[in-house]
């Protein structure tokens, strides 16, 4: 089933998605990718008739971040007048999420309050075994070494561990609750569902309060242990904890300078909140101990309409790990290409994606042919990128380590590029087999990223060797490819030019720098990119454009993506950096800048109401769609706010 999350939430040992009106979505332990092990978990009210789910329609749900937290506010208001009140967290340090529930009413409600869950432990729904021990307070339901307890305060007052099946209907929990009454079995095995509940009495000056915890261990003594940690700790002091450690991890972030744009004088604020969420969301996606991110939380399991998004690629990361790098947090970029030298395959490149432990995912990029080249360029360009950054002694460190993983990777794309162009393989998109602008261009910066840190490692024999095939590449992507029209084709697919316009062609400019705004003649062809993908590419919606990715795009609709157009409002505001502050040159100055920002804003407005952002917005609705959140446009946002506050501090200088 295909669900989409609102917000995200989680530590360094868990990650949890929530729908719009706080049921959960996805609970994964130990790891971002593997195992999810709930398939609804929510709670509900009996108002001694029926019962009444928090996921209802008949709920006006609103849902919001604290701000600068990873903690979620969500408020449910019943057209009877009941209102429930949820925050959720996951604890400062341990594997357990907190759900506190606040629920009143303007009249007299006597009832039950339930929550009810159906876990999959392991991702295996047919063989888990569950068990109630009223005694220590915790509800378990455990497969081989994934062990899942709830536990509540205060503590609850019935339960019923059932089989989620029709054909044993009178044990299923969830039919169980619609009585008021739960039976109190202590424990079954199989396809399983579980739910708990107090006595619920409250009114308009006497409401109720319940906090439900749900934690995650890989052996049993472990889960009793660590849920009586939380039940002899406060919520107040947990949720205190975990605030403060958000503010503090977000204390290390670059300051921004983002001034108030004329025509754009309450967007600063939604800005800086946006680069908050940003950088919230990523330190949730990021694996800590590997170093990986996950692209997305997976949604698709089943890989209805995708081949899934829970998996780490290369080209994502080695955004996302710059971006952060940019942001004011270095580490990433170490703790990343440390996975990269423990992930590189034996010919130097790197497979399509991988689970975050570094294990081979599920692809289909098997043979060299369908490999994706791009993938090892866009790699050794972020680790140059990187190196760059380093003082010495730290610098001559960091090249020790990873020389022989730049090396191999290096000569893999000498290989594969030996008459100009690469060999063919797969485009970024995962959709054509061809060679392809955006490869060619990845390909050339981590050429030239590798041949600079050749030149240090004191090999100028190899550095002049991947320059000038770097050179080559770039001249025979200019002459094959570059069209009369003014723009890149997309490639040569079938032995023909596809001259179908792709938004990818502007990574000729952004990331890769094969074209350079400072040169006259390349800028006028990154000028005439961005014009022809605006031309042919742009959706409207949201009272503006999106960009999708090409002419010809069928992938769940053809929606415009958010990478996409902050890819672009990135090009159009590299362009404006590099932009003398002269008086002929300041309506240009100024109608990047605000062509820029009004897709940035475009970007924003097709988020989540919590602010997460998506990997597309829906061309009919203006809704955020598919993957949410998306780390790579999280790292593209970073990027566009980043370059606003560099173009700021520039001019400030100027006018010193």
């Amino acid at each position: 089933m295909i669900r989409q999350p609102n917000a995200i939430l989680g530590n360094d040992r868990l990650l949890v998605t929530v729908g719009k009106k706080g049921e959960i979505f996805g609970y994964y332990f130990p790891g971002r990718d593997f195992a999810q092990h709930v398939e609804e978990s929510q709670a509900c009210l009996h108002n001694g008739k029926d019962l009444i789910w928090s996921n209802a329609r008949e709920w006006v749900a609103e849902q919001k971040y604290i701000e600068n937290t990873n903690i979620v506010s969500t408020e449910l208001v019943h057209q009877s007048g009941l209102v429930m009140h949820i925050t959720d967290f996951v604890h400062p340090t341990l594997p357990v999420l907190v759900r506190k529930y606040k629920i009143s009413s303007k009249k007299k409600f006597s009832g039950k309050f339930f929550y009810y869950s159906n876990l999959q432990v392991g991702e295996m729904n047919k063989k888990n075994s569950a068990f109630c021990d009223y005694d220590s307070g915790l509800l378990g339901q455990y497969w081989k070494n994934y062990y899942v307890g709830i536990t509540s305060s205060p503590m609850f007052e019935e339960w019923q561990i059932g089989k989620a099946m029709d054909t044993i209907w009178w044990t299923n929990a969830k039919y169980d609750m619609e009585d008021g009454e739960l039976q109190r079995n202590h424990e079954d095995i199989g396809n399983l569902n579980c739910s708990i509940g107090w006595k619920l009495d409250i009114d308009d000056s006497k409401p109720a309060e319940f906090t439900v915890f749900i934690g995650a261990a890989s052996r049993r003594p472990a889960l009793y242990k660590r849920m009586r940690e939380v039940q002899n700790e406060t919520v107040e002091n947990m949720y205190n904890e975990t605030q403060e450690k958000s503010i503090k991890w977000l204390s290390k972030k670059k300051l921004l300078e983002i001034p108030e744009y004329p025509g754009f004088e309450t967007f600063r604020q939604d800005l800086f909140k946006a680069f908050n969420r940003s950088l919230l969301a990523l330190s949730i996606l990021n694996d800590s101990s590997k170093g990986s991110f996950v692209a997305a939380p997976e949604f698709d399991h089943e890989f209805e309409k995708s081949g899934g998004y829970g998996y780490c690629w290369n080209r994502d990361s080695a955004e996302i790990v710059t971006s952060l790098l940019e942001a004011g947090y270095p580490e990433y970029c170490a703790r990343f290409f440390k996975w990269c030298k423990n992930t590189q395959l034996q010919d130097g490149s790197w497979f399509q994606r991988y689970w975050l432990d570094g294990n081979t995912a599920p692809s289909w990029g098997n043979f060299s042919f369908s490999t994706q080249i791009d993938e090892t360029g866009s790699t050794i360009f972020a680790i140059d990128t990187y190196y760059r950054t380093l003082e010495q002694p730290i610098k001559a460190e960091f090249l020790d380590s990873v020389w022989a993983t730049v090396l191999s990777a290096a000569e893999y794309l000498m290989r594969r590029t030996a008459e100009g162009l690469h060999e063919p393989c797969i485009c970024l998109w995962e959709t054509y087999s061809g060679i392809f602008t955006y490869t060619n261009a990845a390909i050339y910066a981590g050429l030239l990223g590798a041949a600079n840190m050749a030149m240090d490692y004191n090999e100028k024999g190899l550095a002049d060797r991947w320059i000038e095939r770097a050179e080559f590449i770039k001249s025979t992507t200019i002459d094959k490819l570059w069209l009369d029209e003014g723009y890149f084709a997309r490639g040569i697919l079938h032995g023909k030019v596809d001259t179908a316009i792709d938004a990818s062609i502007i990574g000729t400019f952004v990331p890769f720098n094969m074209l350079s705004a400072s040169d006259e003649k390349e800028k006028e062809m990154i000028e005439s990119i961005i014009k022809n993908i605006e031309k042919q590419l742009r959706v409207p919606v949201n009272d503006h454009f999106g960009i999708k990715r090409y002419v010809d795009d069928k992938y769940i609709d053809g929606n415009p993506w958010i990478v996409t157009t902050l890819w672009l409002s990135k090009a159009l505001l590299e362009m404006a950096i590099v932009i003398d502050d002269k008086d002929n040159e300041k309506e240009e100055l100024k109608t990047l800048t605000n062509d820029a920002l009004k897709y940035i804003k475009w970007s924003l407005k097709g988020a989540t109401g919590a602010g997460m952002l998506p990997e597309q917005v829906n061309k009919y609705t203006g809704r955020p769609a598919w993957a949410i959140p998306l780390s790579w446009s999280c790292a593209l946002m970073l990027d566009n706010i980043l370059l606003l506050d560099k173009l700021q501090k520039k001019l400030s200088n100027k006018s010193i």
